[in-house]
C-alpha cells in the first residue's frame, strides 16, 4: 500500500469516527432542539399542527421510558411485562402532551442557555425561558445516548415533571390496580382518544 493510499484510508476512518468523537455537548444539543422548537412555536400554524411538529421534533429528545419507570417507582412490580410496555407507550403520549402544552403556553419564548454541570452520572443543563411577561427557569437532566442526548427529567422552576407524575401515580396505584390505571390512560391517550384538557394520568 502506497503512502498516499494509507493517508486516504486514515482520513476515511477519521471521518467515519468523527461524529461520535465530536458529538455535541448536552448544552449544545439542548440548544439545537429548543431553538427548533421555538421556531415551530413562533409560526402561524394552528395549535394542533404546532403540537404535531413539536412531537416529531422531541420524540428522540425526551427519554419518556426512563421517566415512566421513575414515575412508577416501587409500583412497577404491579405491572406484567405486557402491561409495562403498554404503560410506557401511553406515558410517552401523556408526558409529551404535558411538556409541549407548557411550551406552547409561553408567548413568543426566547431561550437562554445558562450552562451545564455533571451531576451523579448525568449532565444538568440549565436554561431560562423569557417571555414578554415573565421569566422561567427550566432544567434538563441529560444522559448520553450514542451521538445525541436524552432528557430523563425536566424541572420547571421548582417542579420536577417526573416527580409530579410520581405523586399522581402513587395516589392512583395505592387505591387501584395497574389494569385500572391502564384503562383510564387508554381512554385519554390511546389511539383515537380526544386530547385531554389536563395532565392527570
Amino acid at each position: 500500500m502506497t503512502d498516499m493510499r494509507r493517508l486516504l484510508l486514515l482520513c476515511s476512518l477519521w471521518l467515519a469516527l468523527a461524529p461520535a468523537a465530536f458529538a455535541a455537548t448536552a448544552l449544545d444539543y439542548t440548544r439545537n432542539i429548543l431553538e427548533k422548537a421555538r421556531a415551530i412555536v413562533n409560526t402561524d400554524q394552528d395549535h394542533n399542527k404546532k403540537l404535531a411538529d413539536l412531537q416529531a421534533l422531541l420524540k428522540d429528545f425526551l427519554d419518556t421510558d426512563q421517566m415512566g419507570r421513575d414515575a412508577l417507582a416501587d409500583h412497577a412490580k404491579q405491572f406484567s411485562p405486557a402491561q409495562m410496555t403498554e404503560f410506557l407507550g401511553l406515558f410517552r403520549t401523556l408526558f409529551q402532551r404535558t411538556y409541549l402544552q407548557k411550551l406552547l403556553f409561553f408567548e413568543k419564548p426566547v431561550f437562554d442557555y445558562v450552562g451545564e454541570t455533571p451531576v451523579d452520572g448525568f449532565t444538568r443543563v440549565d436554561t431560562t425561558i423569557d417571555t414578554p411577561r415573565d421569566q422561567f427557569s427550566v432544567t434538563y437532566r441529560m444522559r448520553p445516548a450514542g451521538d445525541h442526548w436524552l432528557a430523563t427529567d425536566i424541572q420547571v422552576e421548582d417542579l420536577s415533571l417526573t416527580n409530579n407524575f410520581r405523586q399522581q401515580l402513587d395516589r392512583l396505584l395505592s387505591k387501584g390496580s395497574a389494569e385500572t390505571l391502564l384503562d383510564s390512560m387508554r381512554r385519554k391517550y390511546g389511539k383515537g382518544a380526544a386530547e385531554p384538557k389536563d395532565d392527570e394520568p
